[in-house]
């Protein structure tokens, strides 16, 4: 299985794919291409990212060369907590549609379920989390409207799936009373300090497929000054040890940990070479036991908490 059929459009969505997050402008139109050059076909991006235009001239320039054709590539992106308001979700998504030269996103998912004050994209863009004044400034917008305003994106073609991004189940479950079109993703911090195994279990339950971020833990976050209080699960003697048997590095391991069981992930590197053995990563298979063997190093430990930016922000308490 290296694909997940999505359960409204049928449309298969690679279970490996590349992510965007931190990969910087001056590398990532070259970082992009040579994904898509290696076999990448899923690349996950966001509005918060600051590297839209340069993702989108890496697949322009794949696209001119004949590597790929539009509709061989599975494009994710993302809602930015400041334009949650029905109005202003059309319009930043026909923006970042136009950063990345294309028409349509194959998915885009609420990034947050936060609303801050609108930012004019022509001030400052990405807007981040802070206003002008360095403060957060929440906005009362209920979920409602902002996810009846992505179905519209639906409607009129900008989007094929529309999602959801760092929501836990009591609000899936909410979206679901009122939704047109069920959210087909959820994209979710998810590693083997963090299995949220209720969560995918709950989303398998309701057809919902999982794409699960910071695959490497602590490894994702230590350029940010973060995650240097638990050990690095890439130097965990338990996944070492896995990593042996199979002849494969720890990063493919705690990778397929994940799409052994159906859940897709999404990597990034800029090292050519881990970037072409982390989609090699379904070449093998673990068994059961090692699977529950990595699931047993759950701490429940999250490293990607906006309660960490201000204590209204607790989504996840």
């Amino acid at each position: 299985m290296t694909t997940v059929v999505l359960k409204r459009t049928g449309q298969k969505m690679p279970l490996v794919g590349f992510g965007l997050w931190k990969v910087t402008k001056s590398t990532c139109a070259d970082t992009v291409y040579n994904a898509i050059k290696a076999g990448y076909r899923l690349f996950d991006g966001a509005g918060d990212y600051g590297n839209e235009k340069e993702a989108g001239e890496g697949v322009r320039r794949a696209i001119s060369d004949g590597l790929v054709r539009r509709e061989d590539l599975f494009i994710t992106s993302k809602l930015w907590n400041t334009f949650h308001a029905h109005d202003h979700v059309k319009t930043i998504s026909k923006m970042q549609l136009g950063l990345w030269g294309i028409d349509y996103f194959d998915l885009f998912l609420v990034h947050f379920p936060i609303a801050l004050q609108y930012v004019d994209p022509s001030h400052r863009y990405p807007p981040e989390w802070f206003g002008d004044d360095g403060k957060v400034h929440l906005q009362n917008i209920p979920m409602s409207e902002t996810w009846g305003a992505m179905e519209e994106l639906v409607d009129e073609g900008l989007a094929t799936n529309i999602g959801l991004s760092n929501c836990q189940g009591s609000l899936i479950i909410d979206v679901l009373r009122y939704a047109k079109y069920e959210p087909q993703v959820l994209q979710v911090e998810l590693h083997p300090y963090l299995t949220q195994e209720a969560l995918v279990q709950l989303c398998k339950t309701l057809g919902i497929a999982v794409t699960a971020y910071s695959s490497f833990g602590p490894q994702s976050y230590l350029e940010l000054g973060m995650g240097k209080d638990s050990a690095s699960l890439l130097e965990h003697n338990a996944v070492g040890s896995i990593a042996s048997a199979h002849s494969k590095t720890p990063a493919q391991v705690l990778l397929r940990w994940a799409t052994q069981r159906g859940i897709a992930v999404i990597p990034k590197s800029n090292n050519h070479g881990r970037l072409v053995a982390n989609l090699e990563c379904d070449s093998f298979d673990l068994t059961d036991s090692e699977i529950a063997r990595v699931s047993a190093l759950n701490i429940n430990y999250r490293l990607n908490d906006p309660v960490a930016i201000d204590p209204r922000m607790a989504i996840f308490a």
